[in-house]
């Protein structure tokens, strides 16, 4: 083979890397589910304004379509990968052992490959924040949970806000349910809604819902019976104002810019309130609920989770709530 084809061949795929496409797969739910899969969808549009670069997305229609989609972005060069979800994990470590010239990446799950980075958050410290404000805004001394899938990572929101309602609140009563045991949990606003209106007959006057598309149905019930919810992963506190206590934001959005920008092979990155991947929302929107007194308190337990005197107990760590 001649230096100058040589030359050529080395060109071309330097084009080739210099031209490939981020992409991010959103998990069921779709991409305008106002929650998790939207986040990320914000952090990849965030990193196409500021760069002026295009990406590819797909939205998972059903569980078959995981492998199908990852398959069809690696063909394409596409690079990095970024899947959005813990169900996505067995398809990334799958793809990316038969794409190892490619990137990936993946969220709220760990994948240990050479060519993935996984990023995760500290969903528990964000909840602890939000279960301290539900206890001191309510007025009857019962918030209530409402999760999704019944899986781990939900159970994580769970304990770390029951957690933050005991700190504020020894006497706190706290009472949980999960919408189902499959991916269809996640975007089921009536039995959200229908879930929501059982806890607020027991006395329940606040609700964390960490259920993706079906909180819409959890917000809409606390509205409707004028008692307060609180939102989870992007800030939702516009879709109820007045209703909307507050959102535990999680940075899904930051994390697919970031990963947009540069991938690290192999890396494992952990996000909670000291590195800015989770913590509450406060606006426009939900300034008139949050009192001085309540904003004083979660600052100051946000500070001491941060310098490590508060410990807020992982769910994952073992699969119990123990604090």
């Amino acid at each position: 083979m001649s230096n100058a084809l040589v030359a050529l061949l080395g060109l071309a795929s330097a084009t080739a890397i210099a031209q490939a496409q981020p992409a991010v797969i959103y998990d069921m739910g779709g991409k305008f589910d106002k929650s998790f899969n939207e986040a990320a969808y914000n952090g990849a549009e965030r990193w196409k304004k500021e760069t002026g670069k295009p990406f590819l997305d797909f939205e998972i229609g059903n569980e078959a379509q995981r492998e199908q989609a990852m398959r069809r972005m690696a063909d394409k060069g596409a690079t990095p990968v970024v899947a959005v979800g813990f169900s996505m994990a067995s398809t990334v470590e799958k793809v990316a052992k038969d794409y190892p010239k490619l990137q990936f990446a993946i969220i709220d799950m760990v994948v240990k490959q050479p060519n993935v980075e996984s990023v995760v958050f500290k969903e528990q410290e964000g909840s602890f924040l939000v279960g301290m404000m539900a206890a001191i805004a309510s007025k009857t001394g019962k918030v209530g949970f409402i999760g999704g899938m019944d899986i781990p990572l939900i159970r994580k929101f769970q304990c770390g806000f029951e957690q933050g309602a005991k700190y504020a609140n020894p006497k706190a009563e706290v009472s949980a349910n999960m919408t189902g045991t499959t991916s269809s949990a996640w975007n089921d606003p009536a039995r959200g809604s229908e879930l929501a209106k059982a806890q607020f007959s027991k006395g329940v006057d606040v609700i964390f819902a960490a259920a993706g598309g079906t909180g819409i149905g959890v917000y809409q019930a606390a509205k409707d019976g004028g008692k307060l919810a609180i939102g989870v992963d992007s800030n939702q506190n516009h879709l109820q104002p007045g209703t909307m206590l507050t959102s535990m934001v999680k940075r899904v959005d930051v994390a697919v810019n970031n990963l947009f920008k540069k991938t690290t092979p192999g890396a494992f990155t952990a996000l909670g309130l000291k590195e800015g991947g989770v913590d509450y929302a406060l606006d426009k929107h939900n300034e008139k609920l949050v009192t001085a007194d309540m904003k004083k308190r979660v600052d100051a337990a946000k500070a001491d989770i941060i310098a490590g005197k508060i410990k807020v107990a992982d769910y994952m760590a073992d699969n119990a709530c123990k604090y």
